[in-house]
């Protein structure tokens, strides 16, 4: 392999990608059935007989009922095939029982394991019971293997104390005695099954009978302490090993790699490396690939590529893992370009990319935004006769809706189909989602009767998102209706459901459904959360029932929540807002006393109501001592003492105060900028002053309400300077950004000396811009 594939260099290049190798595709006929022994007539078996003969020969079927001939030569290997092609347990059942009854019929025990098996896979644990029974009762031999298949068939169900309980059955009841491997099998399922304890209790049990572990008994011990992080009693298990006469293998030192990488400490994986080393343990690709991986999690991407090029010179040659676990690796870290450089050499190396090398890239395509690159990638996919699954395709359809191109999503989720795949749970939200975020609630709420009537069951997400868009527009009643539906559907109904509920209702004043639906939370074993009590907090405030909300206050400190400052943020608003300054600057005190610092925020809240009590001064030294305290006054903060000023004539300090904001604060908003102007046009002041303004505020982008502009205009044309005049109403046309037609309508009243009709027309269009409030019922 060039050594200029594995650079460590980590820069962008250009790259291309081979074009198809002339080669068949191993998986391209991967989709062949084998064929079932099933009832047919007379008519079906003649036209299946001919492909049938071959496999199926000695057996036919001659009616609707399952009738075999059995010839003289028939063997117990015939009819293991048999059952074998069969994909339903219930007819390897009866293919058996058929069987059993003929007069050649010689039991063994692979036939009835496999008719185990098939029942096991399904759960149907009783009739296993049954079959186990006739196995023993037709004098078949009942083995170790027997037994195994009924441990794996308890642990595809969770079953786990069945499954242990399965040695002391099979030596009670058929006095088989469990051996080594029937001990490494159960202690390796549990252990992939999280079950520790019982590997403990297993582990023991297999000590007190004296069986004596094995390597592989070792190594599924060491990989259960490396799940618990138990790096040093796992050395100590391999250090075990010696006193038993067994040496560690490949699998137990690759064991502990993976245990310190999942740990984080790569050194420590490092340092198994070089005790593998000293201890002449055979290496493979393997070991090689669990380094790579380790370096890969850690995003040490150079080191990873490097460790590849070194192994390289040690005879190592990358596999299809190496590729894909560098490809993962680069995607994870947004090296798409690096990652597709690997895909590269990888096809030039002769191998053939999969699932697990094309969906990292697109996924980091994606997130990159180049959806475009990524839509390439899928045909290059299907190219090589990789066929997308629908994790690949929700990838996709999930950007462009993030992206606004719902449309194209959605007919890259109806081309699922013609590819032979369904549409899941995370295909429908990824739609709903994007038409949500464009506006097209209508069209999401269609898209979720599609998704029910197509079988695909909403989840907590589905119902949440929809339930969220229709209380943002008013629309309480279906909303309320979603989640009557989760409880028939049996959704699980979270935190976030409720909490966005309880914010619809708080927003519309349906106060008293908010506290129903929040008394229901504790009904249905719902915890309620910070957000919960905050919602209803601030809903109850602003519906002037502050006892209550500091009711629920108390509360909520009894469930253990501690409030924050959004909690006496909403008191503070109240009691600012109800001119009760002494409650207020308590609840600031209150606050400190607690530990938490009021913020900016908090104190520009408080300050608003200081100005509104008409205790500027009190105000205006509150608005010092943010700035003494080393915090930056926002605009909310420094806007309603700007305003006080202007009210009470002390404009040269409201424009003081203006101008330190700009420097010393945040930068002046559009409300900022709209106080000043109307105070310029109020105060009585120089008239130039409120003309320079205007072309201030056409600087920044802001443009001023006519109310305050015709009072300038006024007092222009009463000091006789129209020509002013024309220039300011150009320059505001220019910022609020007018048509050519707008414009022209304008300049013609002017033309004429129409300034009424001038003025009026400007207005009229100015209010036409101003951002409008919707109101839903």
């Amino acid at each position: 392999m060039p050594k200029m594939i594995f650079s460590s260099s980590l820069h962008c290049h250009t790259w291309t990608l081979l074009p198809l190798k002339p080669q068949q595709n191993p998986l391209r006929n991967s989709n062949s059935k084998p064929t079932s022994i099933t009832c047919s007539s007379s008519l079906q078996h003649q036209q299946q007989q001919q492909q049938q003969q071959q496999l199926l020969n000695p057996f036919s079927v001659l009616s609707t009922t399952p009738i075999y001939q059995i010839p003289s030569n028939f063997t117990p290997s015939d009819l293991l095939a048999v059952l074998r092609r069969q994909t339903d347990p219930e007819t390897k059942l009866n293919v058996l029982e058929w069987a059993s009854k003929q007069k050649n019929f010689v039991a063994t025990s692979a036939v009835y394991e496999e008719v185990l098996q098939g029942l096991g896979e399904i759960g149907c644990f009783d009739r296993m019971e049954g079959v186990l029974q006739e196995m023993r009762q037709s004098g078949c031999e009942v083995k170790t293997s027997t037994f195994v298949v009924f441990i794996s068939s308890y642990v595809k169900f969770d079953l786990f104390d069945e499954a242990v309980g399965v040695i002391e059955k099979m030596e009670k009841e058929f006095g088989v005695v469990a051996d080594r491997f029937l001990f490494n099998f159960l202690l390796n399922v549990l252990v992939d099954g999280n079950k520790l304890k019982l590997v403990e209790s297993v582990h023991c049990e297999m000590r007190n009978r004296g069986v004596r572990p094995d390597v592989s008994t070792f190594n599924i011990l060491i990989k259960a302490l490396c799940r618990t992080h138990q790096i040093r009693p796992a050395i100590a298990m391999m250090e075990e090993m010696y006193g038993f006469g067994l040496v560690p293998d490949e699998k137990t030192f690759t064991t502990l790699m993976q245990g310190f990488i999942d740990q984080g400490d790569m050194e420590g994986a490092l340092r198994m490396k070089e005790r593998m080393v000293e201890a002449d343990c055979p290496w493979t690709n393997v070991t090689v690939n669990v380094l790579i991986h380790g370096f890969c999690k850690e995003g040490r991407l150079e080191e990873a590529l490097s460790y590849v090029q070194e192994m390289c010179l040690e005879g190592f040659r990358p596999d299809k893992l190496t590729f894909n676990t560098l490809v993962s690796g680069l995607c994870k870290a947004g090296h798409a370009k690096q990652a597709l450089e690997i895909l590269d050499a990888m096809l030039q190396e002769g191998f053939d990319p999969d699932i697990f090398t094309f969906n990292p890239v697109i996924s980091c395509l994606c997130k990159s935004g180049e959806i475009e690159d990524a839509m390439e990638i899928l045909d290059l996919m299907m190219l090589r006769g990789c066929f997308p699954n629908t994790v690949t395709f929700n990838t996709l359809i999930s950007t462009m809706c993030k992206e606004n191109r719902v449309q194209e999503a959605t007919e890259l989720a109806r081309d699922l189909s013609t590819k032979g795949l369904l549409p899941d749970v995370c295909t429908f939200n990824s739609l709903i989602h994007g038409l949500c975020l464009s506006g097209s609630l209508r069209i999401a709420m269609e898209l979720f009767g599609e998704m029910k009537n197509k079988g695909c069951a909403p989840d907590e997400y589905t119902y949440t998102m929809l339930i969220d868009n229709l209380c943002s527009i008013g629309k309480l009643e279906k909303a309320l209706d979603l989640l009557k539906e989760m409880e028939t559907n049996g959704c699980a109904r979270n935190v976030v459901t409720y909490n966005t509920l309880i914010d619809g209702l708080c927003k519309n004043r349906r106060i008293e459904e908010a506290e129903e639906i929040f008394d229901e939370m504790e009904i249905q074993g719902v915890s309620r959360n910070l957000i919960t009590y905050n919602t209803l907090i601030d809903g109850l405030c602003k519906n002037k029932r502050v006892d209550e909300a500091s009711q629920l206050m108390d509360q909520m400190i009894m469930e253990g929540l501690k409030p924050d400052k959004f909690t006496y943020s909403s008191l503070l608003s109240h009691y600012c807002r109800e001119g009760d300054i002494q409650k207020a600057a308590d609840i600031v005190q209150n606050m400190t006393s607690n530990g938490i610092a009021p913020d900016a925020v908090s104190y520009g809240t408080l300050i608003s109501g200081l100005c509104k009590a008409g205790r500027v001064e009190v105000a205006n030294r509150l608005l010092r001592n943010l700035q003494m305290k080393g915090m930056i006054p926002s605009p909310q903060a420094y806007n309603p003492v700007i305003q006080a000023l202007f009210k009470r004539q002390r404009t040269k300090e409201a424009m003081r105060l203006f101008r330190e904001m700009s420097k010393k604060g945040d930068p002046p908003d559009a409300i900022s900028y709209k106080i000043v102007f109307r105070g310029l046009c109020c105060g009585g002041g120089p008239i130039q002053e409120a003309i320079d303004f205007v072309s201030e505020m056409a600087e920044k982008g802001y443009y001023p309400e006519f109310s305050s502009f015709s009072m300038l205009a006024e007092g222009l044309r009463a000091l006789s300077m129209e020509d002013a005049l024309i220039r300011l109403i150009d320059l505001v046309m220019k910022t609020a950004k007018f048509t050519g037609s707008e414009v022209s309508m304008v300049m013609g009243f002017l033309k004429i000396k129409k300034v009424d009709d001038a003025l009026g027309t400007l207005g009229n269009l100015l209010d036409s811009r101003r951002p409008g409030r919707k109101f839903y019922r």
